[in-house]
């Protein structure tokens, strides 16, 4: 048997106006989700545990199987397991994102989706002007990055800047231990890169600059059991993302590295599938996870988001299941969380997903989207329990 847990990341969302009172699930065209959820079992799971913030980072955790409340240190600290940053015990990260400000506005929490080469060169200047003995930081993919603070204190309130686009800087700076030095750097870094080469070349390509580092998302260093002794299952994770695929690391699984994946609308999808059918060939288990939905309600696009959830039927369920066929498989399809367009960031409420098995086929009125929520009787209230019903059987 092999088991798939597909996660379109933020994919839920709330009835829009613009859509007649659905959601961007409900009007997606997604028929291998729906035939799935026809002949599976539809349900609904609270994936952030009550009182924690809702993160792809929380929530992510939960659907691999590991409780929040007991392991989650931070969203950083993850990230740098992926990049393979050592961190001490005295060590804190933080997540360092670049982002596009005036200096009194948060303009674009991605710095107008920097490339990932031109954030290199950025952030790497970054650290020749402002690292020191004690202050690192490290280039990742696009605009997440990872500053390591030696010795530093993860008591201090951080602000993910995906919660404030539009909306102006002050009443979100950092409050706590070390706040003056966070500030700091944030500061200094807007001087640095405001005027930097790469942000005057894409000034003249009309496109956001990325002139600036905001920190968040700080923790000590992460420690998970190993998947497979926990769940006697060999795995891997097929990600785009430094978050999911640090997760993976940590817990002892299979991470490759899938050419052309971004994070973004412009991902390699087939990819994605095509190595999570090859991880299978020799483990158990598969987590795939697509950012696309998330960062389409980010940006508060309606039509990016209908067009990215229509990707992942396509582009990477649909050869998955063609992939499959003729093996015995259970597959799990959850959203981490909602990213409603209406606010563009993250919330608690709790999400629709499908579980279906190929050697058990069964029939269902319940359509795969946001309605099925109130209605179904199947429902996971612990997060971290939901892939129990993936091995289950």
């Amino acid at each position: 048997m092999k088991y798939i847990l597909l996660v379109p990341d933020g994919m839920a969302d709330r009835p829009l106006d613009e859509l007649d009172g659905k959601t961007p699930m409900q009007v997606a065209k997604k028929p291998n989700m729906n035939y799935l959820a026809a002949h599976g079992r539809v349900g609904a799971v609270q994936t952030i545990p009550q009182g924690m913030d809702p993160g792809s980072d929380v929530a992510a955790m939960s659907l691999l199987g590991y409780d929040p409340r007991v392991f989650y240190t931070g969203r950083a600290p993850i990230e740098a397991v992926s990049m393979q940053i050592p961190l001490e015990k005295s060590d804190v990260a933080f997540r360092c994102n670049l982002v596009s400000s005036d200096g009194e506005k948060m303009i674009d929490y991605s710095g107008g989706h920097v490339s990932t080469e031109e954030a290199r060169e950025l952030i790497t200047f970054v650290n020749e002007k402002l690292g020191t003995r004690k202050l690192s930081f490290y280039p990742g993919i696009s605009y997440r990055h990872i500053m390591v603070w030696h010795g530093g204190s993860p008591d201090v309130k951080t602000t993910p800047p995906h919660n404030i686009t539009g909306k102006p800087l002050e009443g979100h700076w950092p409050e706590g231990d070390g706040d003056d030095i966070l500030r700091g750097l944030m500061f200094d870094s807007l001087e640095l890169l405001n005027d930097h080469p790469v942000n005057q070349k894409r000034r003249a390509e009309d496109k956001h600059p990325a002139n600036m580092i905001w920190l968040w998302g700080q923790g000590r260093a992460l420690d998970v059991p190993d998947f497979a002794l926990k769940t006697g299952k060999t795995g891997a994770v097929v990600a785009a993302v430094d978050l999911v695929k640090g997760l993976g690391r940590a817990a002892g699984l299979k991470v490759p590295t899938v050419p052309g994946v971004t994070g973004y609308l412009d991902t390699h999808f087939e990819g994605k599938a095509q190595y999570a059918l090859d991880a299978l060939k020799d483990r158990d288990f598969v987590f795939v996870h697509v950012e696309a939905p998330d960062e389409a309600g980010h940006n508060g696009d309606i039509d990016a988001k209908i067009a990215a959830i229509e990707n992942i039927d396509k582009r990477v369920l649909g050869p998955m299941l063609e992939g499959l066929k003729g093996q015995q498989f259970r597959i799990l399809i959850a959203p981490d969380h909602v990213t409603p367009i209406s606010i563009k960031t993250h919330a608690s409420d709790t999400v629709p997903f499908i579980v279906y098995s190929s050697s058990e086929e069964t029939e269902t009125n319940l359509p795969f989207d946001e309605r099925s929520v109130p209605d179904t009787k199947l429902r996971v209230e612990d997060g971290f329990r939901l892939i129990e019903l993936l091995f289950a059987g």
